[in-house]
């Protein structure tokens, strides 16, 4: 008798905006792939990272903890590979951990980025595995079978290759298997020499209306990812020609488990680690991508798709507002497996009910929380408050007349009632959850790209 459980393949972008994809209005980068996957499946509108940047928000997915609780504030600069490797999340319960328990096989190709990437683990049998959180397209430093390195071709098919050959083998093997694909694109770096010529050459003529280039943003002014690619032409084809090709290994996935007669009892999902501006608001990145951080929607706004045939509905877009801390709940109800233990504090809630067709029924006034060391911000339906800790400058946008936050509020004495609200709000939200040792507070708010990791 056939194993009823699901399988998921869990696809995971780097880098990408929310604005980068066909089915979220763009008409300019070319994704046919995950358009397609969108009309088989269920779009999320207004799906949040718990932080602006990769290893903190990769840690909250796979544990539903927020960075204050298990400790990953910043990209990890260290501890990636050698004697001196850190695991980041050693005593934290990913849900891999509860899916490997219950007899789902789980697999990971692409990036891990959360230290000790030679040695598998949390509940991960197969490990193909970048070395570290990025880097050249081309001869890519990777971990196979517990060994450096470089790994021939463009990254993107490599790891587009190996989960193939994953899903060949648990298809043969049978029972159920959980599938990390988790590509470096769009990441940086974007000249030539590191894309498909074809690829990056059919940009040659694109406008980028889509991304236009803003005057640059004073906080931006002296981050590296400016002064390098700030009104970059060539930047601009890099980054589409990086999604077109990861795109294409989206496509080759899709049609494996087709051709494996899988789709149907496969959960697809599809998500982007942080979101991304190219231009938009006049800086290049994401919240580091300005100093001070930034919160803006570019920033923690990802593509978020969820994709099975007979049991998510086809076709359909929802604007209710989810975060990547209500990820894994969602995932562990929707494959009908316990929780981890109470203990652990969860800050979110499932989302089931809006894949299964459901209303968003106790998620109409919900508030959405992120931090990036000491910036933290409260964003509900209409507005959004940004605070930093404890210098300023502070942001408070009407979202309802100024999506996309041009006019600043915070000094305007009528709106005072409403940062009292939203400050209260926010602060009882974190007092409820962080652990007072991995508090990002004890962050400076200053250096980026430092190891910023706060053990127990």
């Amino acid at each position: 008798m056939a194993d009823a459980r699901p399988n998921v393949l869990f696809i995971l972008t780097d880098d990408q905006g929310v604005w980068s994809c066909g089915c979220y209005g763009n008409h300019e980068i070319r994704t046919p792939n995950i358009d397609r996957l969108a009309a088989a499946g269920l779009r999320f509108d207004s799906f949040f990272v718990a932080t602006p940047v990769c290893s903190p928000s990769r840690a909250t997915l796979l544990t539903g903890r927020i960075p204050s609780q298990h400790g990953v504030h910043d990209w990890l600069k260290a501890g990636n590979v050698g004697a001196d490797a850190i695991r980041y999340l050693r005593g934290e319960v990913a849900y891999t951990d509860i899916l490997s328990a219950h007899g789902w096989t789980c697999g990971l190709s692409g990036k891990w980025h959360l230290g000790d990437s030679q040695i598998p683990q949390h509940g991960f049998a197969d490990w193909f595995v970048h070395q570290r959180g990025g880097g050249p397209y081309y001869d890519a430093p990777m971990v196979r079978n517990g060994r450096l390195v470089n790994e021939p071709g463009y990254v993107t098919d490599a790891i587009t290759d190996e989960a193939v050959r994953l899903l060949d083998r648990y298809a043969e093997a049978g029972g159920p298997f959980y599938l990390s694909v988790h590509y470096t694109a769009p990441h940086s770096p974007w000249e030539r020499e590191h894309h498909p010529a074809e690829l990056f050459d059919s940009y040659a003529d694109c406008p980028f209306e889509t991304c236009p280039q803003e005057p640059m943003h004073p906080w931006a002014r002296g981050t590296w990812v400016n002064d390098r690619y700030y009104g970059s032409h060539e930047a601009l084809q890099g980054y589409a020609a990086a999604i077109t090709a990861m795109d294409a290994g989206v496509g080759r996935l899709l049609e494996r488990l087709e051709q494996l007669g899988l789709r149907e009892s496969t959960l697809v999902v599809f998500l982007s680690d942080n979101g991304f501006s190219c231009g938009q608001h006049g800086f290049w990145g994401k919240g580091n991508g300005t100093n001070p951080r930034n919160m803006f929607e570019n920033s923690i706004k990802v593509p978020a798709i969820f994709s099975q045939p007979g049991r998510i509905p086809a076709g359909q877009a929802t604007d209710a507002m989810v975060s990547a801390y209500d990820f894994m709940p969602t995932l562990l109800e929707y494959l009908d497996l316990p929780g981890p233990p109470a203990e652990r504090n969860l800050p979110g809630s499932s989302f089931l009910p809006l894949l299964e067709g459901g209303q968003p029924a106790g998620r109409e006034h919900v508030v959405v929380f992120d931090e990036y060391g000491p910036v933290r911000m409260a964003r509900s339906r209409d507005w959004k408050y940004v605070h930093r800790h404890a210098y300023g400058p502070h942001e408070l946008y009407n979202l309802a007349e100024d999506p996309d936050e041009r006019n600043n509020l915070v000094d305007d004495p009528t709106c005072k009632d409403k940062i009292d609200e939203l400050r209260a709000v926010m602060d009882e939200w974190f007092a409820r959850y962080v652990i007072p040792a991995r508090n990002g507070l004890a962050m400076d708010g200053v250096e980026h790209g430092q190891t910023r990791y706060l053990p127990l």
